[in-house]
């Protein structure tokens, strides 16, 4: 593959079939679903740290309407002949941008909300001064929040991989180096 050729599949990669895609889509949806579901549950369930159901409700509402608004047509960047982007494209970004940065500030809260009563009471009966937690939703937003992390984590390793991978492709076709 030529070094053109590389840089055209950089700047136009080939699409995936709709089915994938569609299904990938349906895939994406699945943890937002479950989060709306568990926190409207058990709202009332956690006197413990009552903004965990809340927490779980809005990152479900945000990210299901990130991916939903994703599949629109206003979301792919196309332009005009003139070389502007459409304003209703422009929209559509600025959109995703400060939904991208709210559900990152309302993660870093949950992280608070969370972690900050690692173990709770689960036990709803015991007159313990400490309040409880419903074991189900606690549980769910520790390991919803953990496996961001992984996910997160997992993500930054593969990019680095890739970053190593292309300068050494990169390196190897460099024809300055062979003076």
């Amino acid at each position: 593959m030529s070094e053109t050729e590389l840089l055209r599949r950089i700047r136009n990669p080939p699409q995936p079939p709709t089915p994938i895609l569609a299904s990938s889509k349906v895939m994406l949806c699945i943890m937002p679903i479950a989060q709306i579901a568990i926190g409207v549950t058990y709202l009332n369930d956690c006197p413990r740290q009552h903004y965990i159901p809340i927490y779980l409700v809005v990152t479900g509402v945000f990210g299901l309407l990130l991916d939903v608004f994703t599949c629109l047509p206003c979301a792919q960047e196309e332009e005009e002949e003139d070389g502007n982007t459409n304003p209703l494209s422009r929209c559509c970004t600025t959109w995703n941008s400060l939904a991208s940065l709210f559900l990152f500030c309302w993660f870093i809260a949950g992280n608070v909300w969370i972690y900050s009563i690692y173990q709770p009471n689960y036990n709803k009966t015991t007159t313990d001064v400490d309040p409880y937690c419903n074991k189900t939703l606690y549980l769910f937003a520790f390991w919803s929040t953990t496996l961001g992390y992984i996910l997160m984590g997992l993500s930054l390793l593969c990019g680095c991989c890739v970053l190593v991978c292309v300068l050494c492709i990169c390196a190897k076709a460099n024809p300055d180096d062979d003076v």
